[in-house]
């Protein structure tokens, strides 16, 4: 299985592409297949280190879609645009038929917003094709995990349980250096449980597993803001840098060239001598 280059290195960007009627900020806009490997392309030239394909939507209050139907909707995708470029591909799903049958059609990475609660087989897929498993954390399901944000540890509830999911995972023989977690940002979390997870993301980075950080035009970006969903750039960027500056190894974004840019000045910031 093919290795992304430069995990642990650099930071890096991985490009959403969903293929979805309902996702939260593009939904409807990819579900022809070849303007979904269009905007894959883009997402590429943008710069994008890893393209992220969903076929179902995560948005608060969406409900699942049959295997069956993810399946038709993410699999021509992946066949094509393997055939396409080198470039990673990341199949975002919590089926294990789903995230098999991507594998074999050239994705080397699951993301599991489940982190293997909703069918434990997705490490079996991993571990068979030793290819890279995401662990994110979420209370219930998208469709009610905003029903309860309140934590009494949130960073504690947190780091147990995405240690705990890596446990599991390299229990089913995922290997420890395939493994990436997640906070779940806008999963089950409060406005100001975001920006806490933001800010106490060192945290996590003490795992030892790479930290990914998914915080691009979601709502508590738009309602600090007051702002629509497509308005939602410039607090996305700020996410995005504060995750980087805060140890994240991977963001996962809606607008790849803008972040890229917003980091590589970070970085130079970072590595400039002080006078």
């Amino acid at each position: 299985m093919a290795q992304i280059k430069g995990l642990g290195e650099r930071p890096l960007v991985m490009g959403i592409l969903n293929i979805t009627p309902d996702s939260f900020s593009d939904g409807g806009r990819f579900l022809d297949s070849d303007k979904a490997i269009e905007q894959a392309l883009k997402l590429i030239i943008e710069g994008a280190d890893i393209i992220d394909i969903g076929g179902e939507s995560t948005r608060p209050g969406a409900e699942s879609v049959s295997e069956k139907e993810e399946l038709s909707r993410v699999i021509p995708v992946i066949e094509s645009l393997a055939r396409k470029t080198d470039i990673p591909i990341s199949i975002d799903t919590s089926k294990s038929e789903v995230a098999k049958k991507a594998l074999k059609a050239g994705a080397i990475m699951i993301n599991d917003i489940s982190a293997l609660r909703l069918d434990p087989k997705i490490a079996e897929a991993a571990a068979g094709r030793d290819a890279y498993l995401t662990l994110m954390h979420m209370r219930g399901t998208p469709e009610n995990m905003q029903e309860n944000t309140e934590y009494g540890d949130l960073m504690g509830e947190i780091s147990g349980f995405l240690n705990d999911a890596a446990c599991k995972a390299a229990d089913y023989g995922v290997s420890n250096e395939k493994i990436i977690i997640d906070p779940g940002i806008g999963f089950g979390k409060s406005v100001e449980g975001n920006f806490s997870i933001l800010k106490n993301l060192d945290s996590l980075v003490q795992l030892g597993y790479p930290v990914m950080v998914g915080a691009s035009r979601k709502s508590f970006i738009g309602k600090t803001l007051d702002l629509d969903t497509d308005q939602r750039l410039e607090g996305s960027l700020a996410a995005a840098c504060y995750a980087v500056l805060n140890g994240a190894d991977i963001v996962r974004v809606h607008d790849v060239a803008e972040t890229k840019r917003a980091i590589a000045i970070i970085e130079k910031i970072a590595a400039a001598e002080r006078k």
